[in-house]
């Protein structure tokens, strides 16, 4: 049995980690904003589930919400958002919200989980393949996890001589409420529950980065090894048949 820590655990991706992990026997911190949603995931799986209810924005309420939590094997920093912009009424206020969900709240959960780590934990954070490609209107949210996976990157790096590792996992399209919300055709849309059992089986053979769907991934992987011209040129024409 290991104790995880899931950030966003309320809903989407984040839940049917949590719930998955559940089942398998482990304890899960269940880390969120819904505390509605918390209380019903405890209700459903008593002491097997610890609670923290906090926003990830707010880096005072994140140190204080994860303060007295015990040591973690696998920490899951999940939790995130997305808003797209238009160039013609663009808003720096907008990318500050989107930086603060998806970056800093992964860095302030780095800051207040760093001593719960021991030698053997994993620390794993959630970007996108969004980072891999200039889409269009992706601004904020593919250049907040393009910052994201650089971070993990550098944490492996300075974590390594702690014995911890970092994983970095870079899902494509998941139909979740977020990902609801979009007017365009999703390639590859999986659900959570495919998504999270294809994490868990990454995170638990150890690969340093984890693509869901790796079909979709692949080809992703391939685009963004084209030079930079070209990867402008085919964002271009799939903005155009949007």
């Amino acid at each position: 049995m290991s104790t995880l820590l899931i950030t966003g655990a309320t809903s989407g991706l984040g839940a049917a980690l949590a719930e998955q992990c559940l089942a398998r026997g482990d304890r899960v911190i269940a880390c969120g904003r819904n505390s509605e949603a918390l209380a019903a995931l405890k209700t459903r799986h008593g002491g097997q589930v610890e609670i923290r209810q906090f926003d990830i924005v707010d880096r005072s309420a994140v140190a204080a919400a994860l303060a007295d939590i015990p040591p973690v094997d696998i920490a899951i920093l999940n939790a995130g958002t997305c808003e797209y912009v238009d160039v013609d009424r663009f808003d720096a206020a907008m990318v500050e919200r989107v930086f603060a969900a998806n970056f800093l709240g992964a860095v302030y959960c780095s800051e207040a989980l760093l001593r719960h780590l021991r030698a053997g934990s994993r620390l794993v954070y959630v970007d996108s393949l969004a980072r891999l490609l200039p889409f269009t209107r992706s601004q904020a949210y593919g250049a907040s996890k393009a910052a994201l996976h650089y971070f993990a990157r550098t944490m492996e790096v300075d974590l390594a001589t702690r014995g911890i590792r970092v994983q970095s996992v870079s899902p494509g399209f998941i139909d979740t409420p977020l990902t609801r919300k979009n007017t365009f055709t999703m390639p590859m849309l999986i659900s959570p529950d495919k998504a999270a059992a294809g994490i868990l089986r990454g995170i638990a053979r150890g690969r340093r980065n984890i693509y869901v769907p790796w079909r979709f991934a692949a080809m992703l992987r391939l685009l963004g090894a084209f030079p930079e011209c070209m990867q402008v040129w085919l964002a271009s024409k799939m903005k155009g048949s949007q």
